[in-house]
C-alpha cells in the first residue's frame, strides 16, 4: 500500500536481535491447524490480541507464516478494507478506528489493517492501544526478520505479500531511492532493493501456487 506511515515506525527501534529460524512451510500448515500444538493458530491468535510480548519467535513465525493458510482474510480489494483506507486518506481517524477494529477482529494479523489503527490511536493520543499494536508490529516485522539476512536469493527476507513487503521496507527505512529489480519463481517473486553498494533481498511468498 502507498501509505506514509513512516511517522510512528520511527518509534521501533531499528531491530532486535533475533534467532533466525528456518522456515518449514508444511510444518507451520501442519501446526497450526492442529487443535492440540502449542501452534494452534487459534491459541496464537489468543495471545496475539492480548499479549503480544509473552510470544516468542518460533511462536511469532507460525502467527505470522500460518496466515497463509488460514481463510477469511481480509482483502485489499473488498470493501469493508476500501472504505478503511478512504477514511485513512480523508485522515478521518475516528472511522478509522471504529471501520479497523473491525476488520482487525476478522483478521488481527493484517499488518495493513495494524499500521492504520497504529496512525489513528497515534493521532487521537491513544497511548494504551497506540503501544499495544505497535507491540504487535514489532512482533510480526520480526518474524520476517528472522527469516533471513536478506544478503542473497538463498537467503532473502521472506514476506506474505506485497503490501508487507513494503511495510518491511518502511520500517528498514529503504526508500526511493533504492531501485528494484524482480526475478519470478514457481513460488513467488525476488524482489532486489539496490543502492550503491547496498542490495537487500526480499521473497514475496506464492504459497497459494504450490500448496
Amino acid at each position: 500500500m502507498n501509505y506514509k506511515i513512516i511517522i510512528f515506525l520511527l518509534f521501533l527501534p531499528f531491530f532486535a536481535l533475533g534467532q533466525k529460524t528456518k522456515l518449514d512451510f508444511k510444518s507451520i500448515e501442519k501446526n497450526i491447524s492442529n487443535s492440540v500444538s502449542p501452534y494452534y493458530y487459534e491459541k496464537l491468535v489468543f495471545k496475539f490480541k492480548g499479549l503480544p510480548k509473552s510470544l516468542d519467535s518460533v511462536e511469532a513465525q507460525h502467527l505470522y507464516y500460518g496466515r497463509n493458510f488460514i481463510k477469511n482474510k481480509v482483502s485489499q480489494t473488498g470493501d469493508e478494507f476500501k472504505s478503511l483506507a478512504e477514511a485513512f486518506k480523508n485522515n478521518n481517524f475516528a472511522d478509522c478506528i471504529r471501520l479497523g477494529k473491525t476488520l482487525y477482529n476478522k483478521d488481527p494479523t493484517n499488518l495493513d489493517v495494524i499500521l492504520i489503527l497504529l496512525r489513528a490511536y497515534d493521532q487521537t493520543k491513544d497511548v494504551g492501544n497506540f503501544s499495544h499494536h505497535l507491540s504487535q508490529l514489532r512482533l510480526l516485522t520480526d518474524a520476517i526478520k528472522n527469516s533471513g539476512d536478506g544478503k542473497s536469493d538463498k537467503t532473502a527476507f521472506k514476506v506474505n505479500n506485497v503490501g508487507d513487503e513494503y511495510i518491511f521496507l518502511n520500517v528498514m527505512n529503504i526508500g526511493q531511492d533504492y531501485k528494484r529489480v524482480s526475478q519470478p519463481l514457481r513460488d513467488g517473486v525476488i524482489d532486489m532493493w539496490e543502492k550503491e553498494d547496498i542490495k537487500i533481498y526480499i521473497k514475496v511468498l506464492y504459497l497459494d501456487l504450490i500448496f
